[in-house]
């Protein structure tokens, strides 16, 4: 329930501000900047789940996750994640994963411009005569 309302809260986030305007954390710097370093080529567009949930996958994710564990509040709880960056939180398009890797993908997302199609969809719609926003 607490994954779910998270979400909620992230999504009109993002459509509301510009994302690459937005800092999820004091510490946005050093996580943008540890995952990408962990996980360079990483496409932040459209993620697969065995990206985050294979065997392999988490042997990656696991030292990068331990490293904030006592730096990042509740790294590693349980929190929702869009696998398509363009879309909404969806039971297709939504996977758990742990609270510091929605933060280094969302950070991310944010600063390399993945996040700007819902932003812009969300404001054009509200500029709409009649648009839902």
């Amino acid at each position: 329930m607490k994954a779910h309302q998270h979400a909620e809260v992230y999504f009109n986030l993002i459509s509301s501000v510009d994302p690459k305007f937005l800092k999820l954390t004091p510490l946005d710097e050093r996580i943008y900047a540890e995952f990408r370093a962990a996980f360079p080529e990483l496409r932040l567009e459209r993620l697969r789940p065995e990206e985050l949930k294979s065997e392999a996958a988490k042997e990656k994710w696991r030292p990068f996750c331990l490293s904030f564990e006592g730096v990042v509040e509740d790294f590693n709880f349980g929190t929702l994640l869009r696998l398509d960056a363009r879309g909404a939180y969806t039971e297709e398009n939504t996977i758990l994963a742990t609270r510091i890797q929605f933060l280094a993908i969302e950070i991310a997302r944010n600063r390399e411009g993945c996040n700007e199609h819902v932003h812009r969809r969300a404001r054009d719609g509200a500029a709409a005569p009649g648009g839902a926003g």
